[in-house]
């Protein structure tokens, strides 16, 4: 079990010293012409890391019951916060999309809190109402109500990924405690024609499809991005054209070291730095899965699936959207990439999953011991 917590903690830690040297490799120069100021991306992504540190060495303190007990709460902060967001002149709104906070320098996202928040509500009431996950209206039903308004107001933002993200994880929380697959299936099905009219609703969703099926298209437009990142990995070859030396994150391509980041990695790291960032994030999902599964109890269980489902899914959207294997959507690489709320939220979960999945002592019974004949 040592072993198994030690490798979870020397991959994230890994992880992260990687995020540190590409967001300072991917953001100096674009900080450097537009704030005068090359470190300026690097010392917030450090900051938030000491505060993520800070807040994973408090949670270690914690009983694991109480985790369980904030669960309530901690989901109807999170309803507040994605509330809050959306008010004018409280919520910040950023290339049509409010979805953050801006608190002076420090910018909060609250869907990246609410995704934690709804995991571990989920964890919660499937471990008390896993007897009931039989009855799709007694046992599925309710925490579905509750995930569909979490959900909703993520898309009123407008943020389709992260909504998709947590109707995912959810589904497979679902799953592993015993809900009926058909019902699941069904559900997963009527979700397919809802995502469809949401991305019909708006062009520039539309334009993303249209761009992924055939980027070449508008390579000025809405393929410029998937090519340009397209450019990036193929100029890297094997062993890439050196740390700091890529040229795709001289303004050509948007969004270097947040949701391309993995782009610029392949083109200065090539295709063994790529392979060992995917086979780093492997190992954290394989040691994650065993931590949960050796949780000693369910709630801890589910907490962690939930946890290492939800990092998976963000990678594989970031590195299929990189590819070129699914449509263009912002999700940071976990660790890695540039994002203040992204990284401490993430931090926070591996604090979790340690906490949750820990063995519990055992129960020394206080007075004399009464032994039956």
């Amino acid at each position: 079990m040592k072993g198994i917590r030690r490798g979870l903690l020397i991959t994230t830690a890994l992880l992260v010293v990687t995020g540190v040297i590409m967001v300072y490799s991917t953001s100096a120069i674009y900080a450097k012409e537009v704030y005068e100021d090359a470190g300026f991306f690097l010392r917030r992504h450090l900051m938030y890391l000491c505060v993520g540190l800070f807040l994973s060495g408090w949670i270690l303190t914690l009983d694991p019951q109480q985790i369980r007990k904030a669960a309530k709460p901690l989901l109807l902060v999170s309803l507040l916060l994605l509330l809050a967001v959306l008010v004018p002149g409280i919520g910040a709104k950023v290339s049509g999309a409010r979805r953050w906070f801006r608190l002076g320098p420090v910018s909060i996202q609250p869907s990246e809190i609410a995704q934690l928040a709804v995991l571990i509500y989920l964890a919660d009431v499937l471990n008390r109402k896993r007897a009931h996950l039989g009855d799709f209206f007694q046992g599925v039903l309710p925490p579905l109500l509750v995930l569909g308004s979490v959900v909703c107001l993520i898309l009123a933002e407008p943020d389709l990924g992260t909504a998709v993200a947590i109707g995912f994880v959810a589904l497979v929380l679902l799953f592993i405690a015993g809900a009926e697959g058909k019902a699941l299936a069904s559900l997963a099905l009527m979700a397919v024609p809802v995502v469809a009219g949401l991305i019909a609703l708006k062009p520039y969703r539309i334009r993303r499809i249209v761009a992924y099926l055939n980027p070449w298209a508008d390579p000025e437009g809405a393929g410029f991005q998937l090519i340009q990142s397209l450019v990036a990995l193929g100029s890297g070859g094997v062993a890439g054209v050196g740390l700091g030396e890529s040229k795709q994150k001289l303004f050509y391509l948007p969004a270097a070291h947040t949701d391309f980041i993995f782009s610029v990695l392949g083109e200065e790291l090539g295709l063994l730095g790529v392979t060992a960032v995917i086979l780093l994030m492997a190992a954290f999902v394989w040691f994650g899965i065993r931590l949960a599964s050796r949780a000693p109890d369910t709630f801890g269980a589910f907490t962690g699936y939930g946890i290492v489902f939800l990092l998976a899914f963000e990678a594989l959207v970031h590195i299929g959207v990189a590819t070129g294997a699914i449509p263009t959507k912002g999700l940071p690489f976990p660790f890695i990439s540039y994002g203040g709320s992204a990284l401490v939220v993430n931090l926070v979960s591996v604090a979790i999953l340690l906490n949750v999945s820990r063995p519990q002592p055992a129960v020394i019974p206080k007075g004399p011991v009464k032994w039956e004949r």
